[in-house]
């Protein structure tokens, strides 16, 4: 079982965060969470699914620390194959305990988001993904439920190559989607925008509002 930050009481739509690689306990994730919750009048869980490591919030700003931080190790331990049946299990036990499930994935958590959202057995009923990273183009292709990309126009990880697959795949898949992006943010910036930097902070408040819409649109 998943400790998880869990937050809003409807009991008919839940929505699942799949957070980046500083996971649950980030104050940003979950004060989104919170907005969720409030705004699109849903119940969200953000679970740990780095089982129990937690990656320091201030990681990427402090040049000793990023050094120090062995991202390849963690991706080792955290690897689609060791994670996806948990994440697997979370939606099912939502799905059996609330009418409608969205799943919003940011950065890591993308691909497993796309994947709950497979066209062959979709085990969520819309998907969002925000700078998602680690993408494979069939995880894009197979995707059979609404589904929202939150893209910034500078993102190693979500790449021009990438983002134009999306942008001529989506249309061929039948389904509602809505492809939404952001002229000179970077990656991270919808969960770890900066808000004293009006651009970024807009960004946020952009990014927060698309994805109420879209849980709005598909949940109730």
């Amino acid at each position: 079982k998943n400790p998880a930050y869990v937050t809003g009481d409807n009991k008919d739509a839940a929505v699942l965060i799949i957070a980046d690689v500083f996971g649950w306990t980030l104050p940003n994730v979950r004060l989104l969470a919170d907005h969720y919750a409030k705004e699109a009048n849903v119940t969200v869980y953000v679970p740990d699914y780095f089982g129990g490591e937690v990656v320091e919030p201030d990681m990427l700003e402090d040049p000793e620390k990023r050094k120090n931080f062995d991202i390849m190790g963690f991706l080792g331990r955290n690897s689609k194959e060791t994670r996806f049946p948990e994440i697997t299990a979370n939606a099912k036990e939502l799905k059996s305990n609330h009418k409608k499930v969205a799943a919003i994935g940011f950065c890591y958590g993308a691909w497993a988001v796309l994947r709950l959202a497979n066209k062959d057995s979709p085990l969520i009923d819309c998907a969002a993904v925000a700078h998602p990273s680690l993408l494979e183009e069939s995880e894009i292709a197979n995707v059979g439920v609404p589904v929202q990309f939150l893209a910034p126009e500078h993102d190693q990880q979500f790449t021009p190559e990438l983002k134009e697959f999306t942008l001529k795949t989506l249309p061929t898949l039948n389904i509602p989607f809505n492809y939404d992006y952001y002229p000179a943010l970077v990656h991270g910036f919808a969960v770890r925008g900066d808000h004293n930097d009006p651009k970024q902070k807009e960004g946020l408040e952009r990014a927060k509002n698309a994805a109420v819409y879209w849980f709005k649109q598909h949940l109730h």
